[in-house]
């Protein structure tokens, strides 16, 4: 009996915890399975609101109330209750824009919006799910935190009259305050309610129009890009079937791979131990280039989905063809072959990527790569392998920025020379941005710092030697002393104009 009983207490723990993994692993895949229907039926749902509830046919008012409600069938199908945080969200902003002073409205509504996510994700990691890849609901919720903040600048900028806006935030900028039903329409649709993208408000408010189609960016002035072709209203019919297609190819691939090249592997301590540092090189890069389809499928049905809508037109290319790329997040070819670590962050996530340009660093006075990355950080959730790879990503892009600044120039003399740099930088891309973003797929402390140090931390010493070594001025300092140059010059012409005026006075 004792021997029994010993034996029985041994095996209970493992018999509960597999039982408990295969537990998480069937709610993740009810999620995710969940998730594709959901995303599936807003696809029928857009084909059908494009078609009849087509602007010519009905009012805004309409448009708005259907999308609005589509979308909240969608939140609470996928998420039930927890898709109430949704609305809580939008309802503490949006009184925080009615209420608060127009001159720091847009700050507090950043601060509330963004401390409302932080408050969910922690207690949705560390009180219910640490680790697991469900679809949670503050996925949703980080894009329409997104939406809420580039809204109340946008806001704040229309009101602003005396403010110094760039082109970009003029053309943004929001003159009038949306009423309520606009704003839960722009923030909870159903065409982007599950995975964005996010968009700008003037945009989606064309498209709820109907006057999408007509030119308002400055490039499309006369409604055509080259002055040949004009079309009233393109069919977004072929884009939406081209990127369906990279949707099932993209997720063929993933299910094909992720499975035999998992990231985790990479700190096996027998992988490490018994496979030369190349090997591990080549596995890693293998293991995340396995991952990206994941996104791929994601952010590309998306897509298509706001597309078959009839949103995300953006003007002609030369040979006449509609570009349906205004709301696009990512650029594949571009990704894979990126030469920059610049490059690679530009095509990936794009829409994330202007939402950060716009509110922080454009707008952040001191160190705005630092501020934009912890913004990221922060945005993205609580994991402690979210802020090592965004900080890492610091580093990497002061180091690349330094190598391009100084040593690119010398193989700019010829074509073969140039060659020659893009495969080395591209292949030093790839490594660095498998490198830096280990530990968002691995999330936790112990494992993040256990790959870093079977790479002895040779990438984080490598970018502090490259900008010690190559130092290199900010775009905005280089900037301002361009402009300091420019008014110098203009100076030294208005003196010299009244030097000569001077002497023709005395001439005379």
């Amino acid at each position: 009996n004792k021997v029994s009983n010993t034996h029985s207490n041994t095996l209970q723990p493992s018999y509960d915890l597999k039982s408990v993994h295969f537990y998480h692993s069937l709610l993740c895949l009810c999620a995710q399975v969940n998730f594709v229907a959901c995303q599936l039926f807003a696809l029928l749902m857009a084909v059908w609101f494009r078609i009849y509830l087509h602007p010519s046919k009905t009012s805004p008012f309409i448009r708005h109330v259907v999308a609005t409600l589509l979308g909240f069938y969608l939140a609470l199908f996928c998420f039930g209750w927890y898709s109430l945080h949704f609305l809580v969200q939008s309802g503490l902003s949006y009184s925080v824009m009615v209420f608060a002073g127009l001159e720091n409205m847009h700050k507090y509504c950043f601060i509330v919006t963004l401390g409302y996510l932080i408050l969910c994700q922690i207690t949705r990691v560390y009180v219910f799910d640490y680790g697991m890849y469900s679809a949670d609901f503050t996925g949703p919720m980080m894009v329409i935190t997104q939406k809420i903040t580039s809204m109340a600048f946008e806001i704040h900028d229309g009101k602003n009259k005396y403010g110094q806006l760039t082109p970009s935030q003029k053309y943004l900028a929001i003159s009038r305050m949306p009423s309520l039903l606009e704003y839960l329409s722009y923030n909870c649709n159903f065409m982007g309610i599950l995975a964005g993208p996010t968009c700008s408000y003037n945009d989606y408010k064309a498209f709820i129009e109907g006057t999408c189609y007509q030119p308002r960016h400055q490039e499309n002035a006369n409604g055509k890009e080259n002055g040949k072709y004009k079309q009233t209203e393109p069919s977004p019919k072929n884009d939406v079937i081209s990127k369906l297609c990279t949707c099932a190819i993209s997720l063929a691939i993933y299910l094909s791979l992720y499975k035999l090249l998992p990231v985790e592997r990479s700190i096996d301590d027998d992988f490490v131990n018994s496979t030369p540092f190349h090997l591990q090189v080549v596995y890693l890069y293998l293991a995340m280039l396995a991952l990206r389809p994941k996104y791929y499928f994601v952010w590309t049905l998306a897509d298509a989905i706001n597309n078959a809508a009839g949103f995300g037109f953006n003007g002609y290319n030369k040979d006449g063809s509609p570009r349906w790329d205004l709301i696009s997040n990512l650029r594949i070819l571009d990704i894979e072959f990126a030469t920059s670590f610049k490059l690679f962050l530009d095509n990936w996530n794009i829409q994330t990527a202007l939402w950060l340009k716009r509110v922080c660093y454009e707008r952040c006075p001191i160190n705005p790569t630092a501020a934009t990355f912890l913004l990221s950080a922060m945005w993205h959730g609580v994991y402690p392998g979210y802020y090592l790879t965004f900080l890492t990503g610091i580093g990497m892009t002061m180091a690349a920025r330094a190598v391009r600044h100084n040593i690119r120039p010398y193989f700019l003399v010829s074509d073969s020379y140039k060659g020659i740099y893009d495969v080395i930088t591209w292949a030093w891309t790839q490594v660095a941005i498998s490198y830096t973003v280990a530990p968002f797929v691995l999330l936790a402390v112990g494992p993040s710092l256990k790959f870093y140090r079977s790479w002895y931390f040779g990438l984080h010493l490598l970018c502090l030697l490259v900008v010690l070594a190559l130092p290199v001025k900010s775009k905005r300092r280089q900037a301002k002393e361009q402009q300091d140059d420019l008014q110098k010059d203009n100076q030294t012409d208005h003196n010299s104009t009244d030097n000569n005026c001077n002497q023709k006075e005395k001439t005379t």
